[in-house]
């Protein structure tokens, strides 16, 4: 088997694990660098690409043939802008020495036991990778020393600026040995970054990847416009046809990936926030859950997501475009690596197509204007997958016992009437959790599509445009109701159809229920004298000044039956994803 590794000048030892884990031909900045801080030890260095291109090798490799290992002070040091990021570079590491056992490597980060790491540096470490803050501490209580340094590694450099390590930086250097070789790796060079090297290299050598056709060649770049307020019901319209789906979605602030999630998360879909005020056990159970593929989406802030590094990403997503252009770069290099293809979706307003036009003109690349999911679509995907889970679920032991127990409710109705049955009350369960039946696509400029128009059109004659009312009803989740058990209930007592009504808010001990007024004329009277377990029904508009009154739990006896409001109905289902 040819290995082009061979070709770097590594050392055989290098060699043979290489070969062991499947690393056959070398990445473009692999194929560069390797051989020039080989051959011109020592040496400053300036590696230039982007996210993903295997930087970790391109300084690991030779700094593992490079350093002592019969020397057990600290030769080299590795500083990255995130523990994430920090823990990856160390288990490479390791994993590339482990035919040299006496060659020690040790990552120190904030966020965990700073005691164990101290004791852990006592017994002799060679290579130490390190997050600039916690680093900082450590030199102040004089647990490292860095006098004996040869080789400092700035990874991911811009972003350590961007995170406002400069000083940081500045400090450890200042405590650094007399002269060391500085290997500087960014996905940029911002004038910051142009500062670093004025200031602490001498003639770097540079290479400099093509990061453009790098970057973007295994990855489509789409486009979806609408509105800010639609945003999170379109997401939820491609999770929903794509349940192979599994990405990363990037907001701007902490508060937003916190919202998202829990919104998202209430209704079923598995999805977990990570973010900055999270702890670090908080943030390595959510990647751990997220490694397992027991989680659809990932929703990060660009600082949270630095260092993440987790194969066949199919999709990053863009809530909010960021700031600066750079960063669009870093997000969307998380998929369309290793050869498998990817997609960065944007979501934007009607007036924001100039971003996107600065991004094809600054990055060299193109973006497709793409729709967003119909509600018809999402309703097609999601019954889909409900019956592909009831086709594949195993039968419980007591299904036959419970199933004897129904006395043959269901022994009138056909195969067919019973599957129709079904599937109205699941469609009726994604409807609400849809909220909307509209086309959430917008036109540039701030104008609805034609098809939006037709369909915004109709949902307002259904309920929207001739008015609605909102209705108080004192049945609550604890009479172990879902909201599709509740919206079949008000609309057999009512006579209403259904679609008449909207926006139900299910509480404890009562709900709130809009329905058009056009449709609702005495409303109340129709559930007077309706009793649940003695207890009389009550339907009013949300503006009578009379309201529940507050007692002991009550039972959960379950919805009675249209045509028949005496009798005990079937007990509330419990509420599941379709």
């Amino acid at each position: 088997m040819s290995n082009k590794f061979k070709q770097l000048g590594l050392s055989d030892q290098i060699l043979e694990v290489l070969e062991e884990i499947g690393f056959e031909t070398p990445t473009p900045i692999q194929e560069q660098a390797i051989p020039l801080l080989l051959g011109n030890n020592p040496t400053d260095f300036i590696g230039l690409a982007q996210t993903g291109t295997g930087k970790t090798a391109a300084f690991g490799l030779p700094l593992l043939d490079l350093v002592d290992a019969t020397q057990p002070h600290t030769q080299a040091l590795i500083m990255a802008p995130t523990r994430e990021l920090g823990q990856q570079i160390a288990q490479q590491l390791v994993a590339f020495s482990k035919n040299n056992r006496d060659l020690r490597v040790e990552v120190v980060y904030g966020g965990s036991s700073i005691s164990a790491q101290i004791r852990a540096l006592k017994k002799g470490v060679q290579v130490v990778v390190a997050t600039p803050g916690r680093l900082l501490d450590l030199i102040r209580r004089k647990a490292i020393h860095l006098d004996r340094v040869e080789y400092v590694i700035l990874d991911e450099a811009d972003e350590m600026l961007n995170m406002g390590f400069k000083e940081d930086i500045d400090a450890i250097l200042e405590h650094a040995g007399d002269m060391p070789a500085i290997w500087l790796f960014s996905a940029t060079m911002p004038s910051a970054i142009r500062k670093i090297v004025k200031k602490y290299m001498e003639a770097p050598l540079e290479v400099v990847v093509n990061t453009e056709e790098i970057s973007n060649k295994d990855i489509t770049h789409q486009y979806v416009v609408t509105k800010v307020a639609n945003k999170l019901m379109a997401l939820r319209r491609f999770l929903d046809i794509m349940p192979e789906m599994r990405g990363v979605l990037f907001c701007r602030t902490k508060r937003e990936t916190e919202q998202i999630a829990k919104e998202l998360g209430d209704i079923g879909y598995n999805v977990a926030a990570l973010n900055g005020d999270m702890s670090q056990g908080q943030r390595d159970q959510v990647m751990k859950q997220f490694k397992r593929r027991s989680m659809q989406l990932l929703i990060a802030t660009d600082v949270a997501a630095r260092g993440i590094d987790v194969k066949d990403l199919t999709h990053v997503i863009h809530h909010t475009l960021p700031d600066q252009i750079e960063y669009y770069t870093h997000r969307s290099g998380r998929t369309g690596r290793a050869g498998n293809k990817g997609i960065s979706l944007v979501f934007i307003n009607p007036r924001e197509k100039r971003k996107i036009t600065e991004l094809e003109r600054r990055n060299k690349i193109s973006f497709e204007q793409v729709q967003i999911p119909s509600h018809e679509q999402m309703l097609s995907s999601r019954i889909n997958h409900w019956a592909d889970l009831i086709i594949n679920t195993k039968v419980h032991e007591q299904a036959h016992l419970i199933l004897q127990e129904l006395h043959g409710q269901f022994t009138h109705l056909t195969k067919e009437e019973l599957l129709k049955r079904l599937i109205s009350t699941q469609l009726d369960h994604l409807l609400l959790q849809d909220g909307s039946q509209e086309d959430l696509n917008e036109m540039l400029g701030g104008k609805r599509s034609e098809q939006g128009k037709r369909s915004g059109a109709n949902r307002d004659s259904a309920l929207d445009g001739g008015g609605s009312n909102r209705y108080f009803i004192n049945i609550g989740t604890i009479d172990g109701v879902t909201r599709a058990d509740l919206l079949h209930f008000i609309s057999d007592v009512s006579g209403v159809d259904r679609k008449f009504i909207g926006n139900i808010s299910l509480q404890k001990n009562c709900a709130y229920f809009d329905m058009d007024n056009t449709h609702d004329r005495g409303l109340g009277n129709k559930f007077r004298g309706m009793r649940i377990e003695g207890r009389k029904i009550r339907v009013n508009l949300d503006t009578d000044p009379k309201k529940p009154k507050r007692g002991k739990a009550r039972p959960r006896p379950g919805l009675p039956e249209s045509g028949n409001r005496k009798r005990k109905g079937k007990k509330g289902r419990k509420k599941r994803k379709g």
